[in-house]
């Protein structure tokens, strides 16, 4: 039995998004960068190399497919995915819409600046959302 359990750190600064084949997919609670957090239900995962060869090759669809959203939904300058683990040791991976006029450019968008938490009536969260949704119906 799969007794999964969201990181504290991750549930705090990210909002939920929804489900997909192996991973919960959140929105990092940060409006200034179109991010999303896929979270595989999988207990005790560090890194990439802990998922077994059917839920690794799971994890690249998912990540190919919530990038192809990103790139459909905005059209940024480039996509960002990371998998870094050194703050939360429980696996996730990072996939971010960068611009080069955004507030981190060209650099990474950990510790640049404060974050800048979404409004429940925000219009960049509903169009995040909607094309999740979207996604999700197509599927």
């Amino acid at each position: 039995m799969n007794n999964f359990s969201l990181d504290p750190r991750i549930a705090e600064s990210s909002l939920e998004l929804g489900a997909l084949a192996l991973s919960d997919a959140r929105i990092n609670n940060d409006s200034r960068f179109p991010w999303i957090i896929l979270i595989p239900r999988r207990e005790g995962l560090v890194g990439l190399h802990d998922l077994a060869a059917d839920d690794l090759q799971l994890m690249t669809q998912e990540i190919r497919d919530m990038s192809n959203m990103l790139l459909d939904v905005y059209s940024p300058d480039r996509i960002n995915v990371g998998a870094l683990g050194n703050i939360v040791p429980q696996l996730h991976v990072h996939v971010i819409a960068r611009f080069e006029a955004d507030d981190a450019w060209p650099g990474p968008v950990w510790g640049a600046g404060s974050p800048d938490a979404y409004d429940a009536q925000s219009p960049e969260l509903e169009k995040i959302r909607n094309a999740f949704e979207t996604y999700q119906s197509a599927r």
